[in-house]
């Protein structure tokens, strides 16, 4: 395991949940000077989130930050199989302490909000309308965007760098995110639900584990199908791309 790529890894996702949900913190959390800044806000802030944490990892990780794009890189044969578990890791550790630090950060907010379900919106996604096989279609193609156009960077934009995933994550969130929250990211969903669950957050309430599989799986599913489309397409170039 390479301990760099472990460490960049966790540090830029805990950056990206820290900022990510810590929007969500500001614009929900009653006496937030950001209360009710709206999706716009959280939307353009996430992009942002997104950006950071690609700054800080990306030249010594490839700034994954998600194990849905680490899936899509191992399909397409440019990240070894071998080095999935210990992206897997170092994003669920770093979404925990990312999650941790906006509890901590926002702590005096947590008891002046009576609602729970707000309280666990901060750390994770929940559907406009609950209905399980629409909203696990929505992470899908959520996520395939996502993955599909990253895989796509590499051939045309490479100059712009983490600002094209940003602007991604903004456009996703602003087009897609409506329906479920847009996780697009199980480490993103998963990790700070478990916190949410674990931490001694006043007046919370359930951490929804019923719905908790969806924003894993459809990211997953939505991943791994973008890893084989663009193969599919692309194959060819990925050919010409990997090392002899």
């Amino acid at each position: 395991m390479s301990t760099e790529k472990f460490v960049a890894e966790l540090i830029g996702t805990m950056i990206l949940i820290l900022l990510g949900d810590g929007v969500v913190a500001g614009v929900l959390l009653n006496k937030s000077k950001a209360f009710a800044g709206g999706w716009i806000v959280i939307t353009l802030a996430w992009g942002l989130a997104v950006f950071s944490g690609v700054v800080v990892s990306g030249p010594y990780s490839g700034a994954h930050l998600n194990p849905a794009v680490t899936l899509g890189l191992a399909i397409t044969g440019a990240t070894p199989w071998d080095q999935v578990p210990m992206y897997l890791v170092a994003q669920f550790l770093g979404a925990f302490i990312g999650a941790t630090l906006v509890f901590l950060h926002y702590y005096p907010h947590w008891a002046e909000t009576e609602d729970p379900g707000l309280k666990l919106a901060v750390f994770s996604t929940g559907p406009a309308i609950r209905s399980p096989l629409w909203n696990l279609v929505s992470e899908i193609i959520g996520t395939f965007v996502l993955v599909f156009v990253i895989l796509t960077f590499g051939k045309n934009t490479a100059s712009l760098g983490p600002l094209a995933v940003a602007l991604l994550v903004v456009v996703i969130g602003l087009s897609l995110g409506g329906t479920t929250g847009y996780a697009i990211n199980p480490a993103r969903d998963l990790g700070p639900r478990i916190m949410h669950a674990i931490l001694p957050i006043p007046g919370k309430g359930s951490s929804d584990w019923e719905y908790a599989w969806i924003p894993v799986v459809g990211p997953l599913l939505g991943g791994a199908i973008a890893a084989v489309v663009w193969v599919a397409l692309y194959k060819d170039f990925i050919l010409k791309a990997l090392p002899n």
